[in-house]
C-alpha cells in the first residue's frame, strides 16, 4: 500500500490566492492526532488573514481553523480517540504557527483537546460548521480574567457558566447577542442558552426565525429605528451581563454601546479589535478563539450534545466546491458577506 500523500492551499504572500501544491504529511505529536480532512470551513478571520497576513508566523502558510475527517494518527497519550474516528477539529496554526496546524489540507494536525467525535447521522459537512465558532463561544462567555488578545487589546472576561447537558433553570442571567445569523453569534446563542442564560438577540428581518431555533428567547430586527429601545425594555428586570457583538463594525457597536449605557455600562464582547473611543463602564475585549478554557466542551460536552441535539450544526453550511482549489473563491466570497450560513469546501 502506497503511503498518503499530503496537498496544502498555501498562501505565499499577503495579498495574493492560496496555491495549492504538495506538503509535508505531518505526524501525530504527544496529545495530538492527524485528521484526514474531508471538509474545511471558512471562517471571516481566514480572508483578514489571506489579505494582511495578520497572525502569520511562518511563511509559506497554512492556515484556517475548521476541519472535519477521520482520525488518521493518534500521538503519545491520546485515549479519546483511534484511527478511524469520526471527528471535527479546531486547528491551532493561530497560535503555533506551523503549517502542519493549519486546516487548509488534506491532512492537519489538531490537538486532541480540540476535537470531538461526531454522531455516524451528522454529514462533515454539517459538522465542520461547529470547531472555530464553538471555541470562540465558550472564549467570549467563560474566561474569568481578561488575557492579551493583540497589542493593546484584551480578551473578554464575562466569567459566564459551561453548558449543560441536562435541562437547566435560567440563573437570572441577560446576554445581548447582536448578529446571531452569524456563525459565532449563533453559536454563542445556542452555548448561552445550554447554560442557563436569557439571550435577547439581534438578527435581519429573513433570519429573525433561525436565532430563535439557536436558543433566543427574544428576536428584533436589527434595522428597526427602535431597536435599542425594544432590546432595553426585553431585559428588564433580569441581571444584564452585556453584549456579545458578533459583527463588531460601527454599525452595530454604537447600538451595542446605547445599550450598556441603558444600565450603567457592562461588558461588550467584539469580534474584531474595537474601533472607537470605549466609556470607562464598559469592560470591553475582543475574542481569541483559542484558550484551554474549552477544554472540558471539548471533552464532555460536545459529543453527547450533538447526539442527543442539544447542540445543533449550525449555521447551515454552503459548500462552495470539492477540492483545495475551491478555498480561494470560499474566502473571496466571505467577503463578500454570508449570512445565516457558512461556506465550506469538501475535500
Amino acid at each position: 500500500m502506497s503511503s498518503p500523500q499530503n496537498q496544502a492551499a498555501w498562501l505565499k504572500e499577503a495579498g495574493k490566492p492560496l496555491e495549492v501544491s504538495d506538503a509535508p504529511m505531518p505526524t501525530a505529536g504527544a496529545g495530538e492526532i492527524v485528521i484526514k480532512n474531508a471538509a474545511v470551513a471558512i471562517n471571516p478571520l481566514d480572508w483578514h488573514m489571506q489579505d494582511h497576513g495578520v497572525f502569520i508566523q511562518q511563511w509559506p502558510a497554512i492556515f484556517g481553523c475548521d476541519v472535519a475527517g477521520e482520525v488518521h494518527e493518534v500521538g503519545a497519550g491520546v485515549d479519546r480517540f483511534k484511527a478511524g474516528d469520526r471527528v471535527i477539529g479546531h486547528t491551532i496554526n493561530l497560535v503555533s504557527g506551523r503549517p502542519q496546524d493549519g486546516a487548509y489540507a488534506l491532512y492537519s494536525v489538531v490537538p486532541a483537546d480540540k476535537a470531538a467525535i461526531i454522531p455516524s447521522s451528522i454529514s462533515f459537512t454539517d459538522g465542520v460548521v461547529v470547531p472555530f465558532a464553538l471555541e470562540a463561544a465558550v472564549c467570549g462567555l467563560s474566561v474569568k480574567e481578561p488575557g492579551p488578545c493583540m497589542p493593546g487589546v484584551q480578551t473578554p472576561a464575562l466569567s459566564l457558566p459551561y453548558p449543560s447537558l441536562e435541562p437547566v433553570q435560567p440563573i437570572g442571567k441577560t446576554l445581548v447577542v447582536y448578529g446571531a445569523s452569524a456563525s459565532v453569534g449563533s453559536m454563542v446563542t445556542q452555548i448561552a442558552t445550554a447554560a442557563g442564560i436569557k439571550v435577547i438577540a439581534t438578527a435581519g428581518a429573513r433570519n429573525l426565525g433561525f436565532a430563535k431555533q439557536c436558543g433566543a428567547s427574544q428576536v428584533f430586527d436589527h434595522k428597526d429605528p427602535a431597536v435599542v429601545e425594544k432590546i432595553v425594555a426585553a431585559i428588564e428586570p433580569s441581571e444584564f451581563v452585556g453584549v456579545f457583538d458578533a459583527v463588531s463594525i460601527p454599525e452595530t457597536v454604537n447600538p451595542s454601546l446605547e445599550i450598556l449605557a441603558k444600565f450603567g455600562g457592562g461588558h461588550l464582547a467584539l469580534v474584531h479589535p474595537p474601533t472607537t473611543e470605549m466609556p470607562d463602564n464598559v469592560k470591553v475585549g475582543m475574542i481569541f478563539a483559542v484558550n484551554d478554557i474549552a477544554t472540558p466542551v471539548w471533552k464532555d460536552y460536545i459529543t453527547p450534545a450533538l447526539e442527543s441535539g442539544k447542540l445543533q450544526c449550525l449555521p447551515p453550511p454552503t459548500i462552495v466546491g470539492k477540492g483545495l482549489e475551491h478555498i480561494n473563491e470560499a474566502l473571496r466570497r466571505s467577503k463578500e458577506g454570508v449570512s445565516a450560513t457558512k461556506l465550506v469546501v469538501e475535500l
